[in-house]
Parts: structure tokens; C-alpha cells; sequence
């Protein structure tokens, strides 16, 4: 019996929940997915977007060559054109993908921790656990001169560390959201200042790598470098999916669900073990790319009328907001330089952080 129907039912028996106009039920066997048509037609389009803005990105020439145009790029990519255009789109072929899987999981990371601790400042960049990835690969270039295969490990040890130092700190035996934010905030500022001083005591050589790898750059990225993102998405999904019910119930708050008989802190300690892997996955191989986390589940939210933050359309959002502003470095000062990414989602959240208090402001009015 589909959603709604009454036949059959009793005057006195219960009716069925309503759903919206827009909600369709597929059914996969003894399966029912609940599917919202807004949600999903936005997804879908942005999908499409993300691949739009990848192939025109893969074109566009950081030299003085001439771009390839939208068509041509496509016949290099299925093969029909080889020679120097496929050597382009091969070279920034990695950098593209990267963008792709990265956004998606950064956009994840801070789902998680927005629907956890019911705050759209809840994301990896601002409760410190990417400045903290920052700070592992900093120890490890620096202090331990590992190189860049050493900042890799070191920005992950970074970024779970200070995860776990923040989940004690803020949320451990049910403290309040607030304070879990207040105290990443705190710990992201000591770190900072930590890796201020890292990189004023180094050699101007490796100051200059150090600083660049901190600004969050998909330069010199290869495919091997993608494969951690990869696996990372592929383990730490279907566990997100697994948890995605209980995580729901943080929705209305820690003792609502607790009262519906979800074991809180053992939610919180995984879910926050799975945000932390999804930001350190991409963190470990571009450096800490920022807002990206914080503002791809808002809009996702506010492009949908899901009653919570969609996961699957802040995945969307996530792609298409990091492919995008990877297309803007690499063009915008081309071909004399290629700017960070990281300078561009800044640029991108800083206006967003000043739309968001704008309209928190209007709405504090009488």
C-alpha cells in the first residue's frame, strides 16, 4: 500500500503519514526508498554542472597556448584526438579529479558535523581539525623534513588527532554542541599560531613550500595522489549511509535521541571518526582547503526543502563548488601564474560568512 492510501481502513484505525506531493516511494523488492523529486531533479542538475565546468576546466590552457574548446576536449577525452591537446587534459586530468572526489568529501565532512551539533558553523575548517592537518604536515616537512609523501601521513595524524583532542575536550560524557564549536574553535586558534612560528623558523625554501601546501593548491597532484581519496570514499560511505538513520535523530537533538534509544556518545565518537576521515582524505593530499565544508551543506540545504541537511545534494554542491573554483584559480591570472584553491574558496566562504550574519541580523529584528 503506497503512502497515503486510505482503502481498506477502518473509521477508528489510524491513517497512514501524509507525505508531500513530492515525495515517491521506489520499491526494490522488500526494500521502500523514499525518494524527494525537488531534491533530486537539484542533485541531478548539478551533477550535470560539475561535469560541464570539469571539461571546460580540462581545456583551459596555463600556458600560452590556445584553450581547447568544450567539444574538442570532449574528443580528447574518448580517445578521438591525441597528441599535445591529449597531453594537456592529461596533465590536468588529476587535478580535476581531485576537485571532484574532494569537494564530495568535504562537503560529507561537514553534513556530518552540521547535523551533529545543529550548527551551520559545525565544519572541519572551523573546529580545527583541518588546521590540524595543516599542523602534522608542517611537523612532518619541517621539523621532521619528510617531504611531501611525509605531509601526507602527517596531515592525516594531524587532522585525527585534533578531532580526537576536540571530542574530548568538547563533547565527551554529552556536553553541549556549543561547547564542542567553542572548543574547536580555541584549539584552531593555538594551532595557527603553532604553525605561524613552524614556518617562521624554517628556511625561506621550505617556509615557501610550507606556506603553499597551507593554502590549500591541486597543483602537481597525479593519479596516484587521487587513490587515498578513493578508498577513503568508498570505506567510509556505506558507513555513513549505516549511521545515517541515527544521525537523523541529532536532528531535534542529543536527549531526543538519546529518548528514542540512540546510544549517543558512541554515535557521536564514530560519526565524528567518519567526518574526520572525510576531511583528512582530501586535506592529506591538496593541504586545507577551506569553507568548502562549511558552506556545500547550507546551500544544498536551502536549494532543497528538506527539513535537514541533504547528504547526497551537499555532495553535489561539494563538486561542484570545488570544481569550479579550481576552474577560477587556474584561469584567472593564466598563464602567468595559477593561484592556491584554496585563495578562491576563501574568497567564497568570506562572502558567504557575510550573507549568513546578514540574514541571521534581519531576522533578529522586531
Amino acid at each position: 500500500m503506497t503512502a497515503g492510501a486510505t482503502s481498506g481502513i477502518g473509521a477508528g484505525a489510524p491513517r497512514p503519514a501524509r507525505w508531500p506531493g513530492r515525495i515517491r516511494f521506489l520499491r526494490l523488492g522488500p526494500l521502500s526508498v523514499r525518494i524527494d523529486i525537488v531534491a533530486t531533479t537539484v542533485t541531478v542538475l548539478l551533477v550535470i554542472a560539475t561535469a560541464a565546468i570539469a571539461v571546460v576546466s580540462l581545456g583551459v590552457s596555463t600556458t600560452s597556448s590556445p584553450n581547447l574548446g568544450f567539444a574538442e576536449t570532449l574528443q580528447v577525452l574518448t580517445g578521438q584526438i591525441g597528441g599535445a591537446p591529449a597531453d594537456r587534459v592529461a596533465h590536468a586530468l588529476p587535478a580535476v579529479r581531485t576537485a571532484v572526489l574532494g569537494g564530495i568529501s568535504l562537503a560529507l565532512s561537514g553534513a556530518i558535523f552540521q547535523t551533529m551539533t545543529r550548527n551551520p558553523l559545525g565544519s572541519p575548517d572551523i573546529i580545527g581539525f583541518t588546521t590540524g592537518a595543516n599542523t602534522g604536515a608542517l611537523i612532518a616537512m619541517l621539523v621532521f623534513g619528510f617531504g611531501s609523501g611525509g605531509a601526507t601521513i602527517g596531515s592525516l595524524i594531524g587532522c585525527l588527532v585534533t578531532g580526537m583532542a576536540v571530542y574530548l575536550l568538547g563533547m565527551r560524557g554529552g556536553t553541549g554542541n556549543y561547547r564542542f564549536i567553542i572548543v574547536g574553535i580555541g584549539i584552531s586558534a593555538m594551532l595557527v599560531s603553532f604553525n605561524g612560528y613552524l614556518i617562521a623558523n624554517a628556511n625561506q625554501q621550505n617556509a615557501a613550500v610550507a606556506a603553499a601546501w597551507g593554502m590549500g593548491n591541486l597543483r602537481n597532484i597525479t593519479m596516484a595522489d587521487t587513490i587515498p581519496v578513493w578508498i577513503t570514499l568508498a570505506v567510509l560511505i556505506p558507513a555513513m549511509v549505516t549511521f545515517a538513520p541515527r544521525m537523523r535523530m541529532f536532528e531535534l537533538g542529543p536527549d531526543s535521541a538519546q529518548s528514542k534509544g540512540v546510544d549517543t556518545e558512541r554515535t557521536q565518537l564514530i560519526l565524528l571518526v567518519i567526518g574526520v576521515g572525510f576531511a583528512a582524505a582530501t586535506t592529506s593530499i591538496a593541504g586545507p582547503i577551506a569553507f568548502v565544508a562549511l558552506v556545500a551543506p547550507q546551500l544544498a540545504a536551502r536549494l532543497t526543502p528538506s527539513a535537514g541537511i541533504p547528504l547526497v545534494t551537499s555532495a553535489a554542491v561539494g563538486a561542484a563548488l570545488l570544481v569550479s573554483s579550481d576552474a577560477i584559480a587556474r584561469t584567472l591570472l593564466a598563464p602567468t601564474t595559477q593561484l592556491p584553491v584554496g585563495v578562491v574558496t576563501t574568497a567564497l566562504g568570506g562572502a558567504y560568512l557575510l550573507f549568513l550574519l546578514l540574514a541571521q541580523s534581519r531576522k533578529a529584528r522586531p
